[in-house]
């Protein structure tokens, strides 16, 4: 493989990495608000906010594949599986209501440690996008 198309892969594989970033913090915020619907205004709101996980739950998966084909660093792709380990975690809790309800209760405090990795998340994709795109003009002695 040549030196230009695996810098390429990087560079297409960081940026994709970013936005995907992006845009699973905007999916969390906008599935917390459908909660919040839920309990403070209507519970039939409570369709939404089971329905919209269905629509980007497989975020992680994605940018895990995308940071293995794009070579990124070893923290975006654990960082991947982790959020979407996180995501089976909620899963979990959500369904275990009849036979353990403490458990249950858990869900909203995984959905805050969700809501924290994907914040820590961003900035350091668009770090290592930028980053790239920035070293590529750099000529090093």
């Amino acid at each position: 493989m040549k030196k230009d198309e695996i810098s390429t892969r990087n560079r297409i594989g960081s940026i994709s990495f970013a936005l995907l970033s992006i845009l699973f913090l905007i999916c969390i915020l906008v599935q917390v608000f459908f909660a919040g619907l839920a309990i403070f205004v209507n519970p039939v709101n409570w369709t939404k906010h089971t329905g919209f996980i269905h629509l980007f739950e497989f975020i992680p998966i994605l940018m895990f594949i995308i940071a293995f084909v794009g070579k990124l660093p070893r923290w975006a792709i654990g960082h991947s599986a982790a959020l979407f380990a996180v995501i089976f975690v909620m899963y979990f809790t959500a369904n275990i209501t009849s036979a353990i309800p403490w458990v249950a209760a858990l869900h909203p405090v995984i959905a805050f440690i969700l809501f924290w990795m994907s914040v820590k998340n961003v900035p350091r994709g668009w770090k290592m996008a930028y980053k790239n795109k920035q070293s590529e003009g750099v000529v090093r002695l």
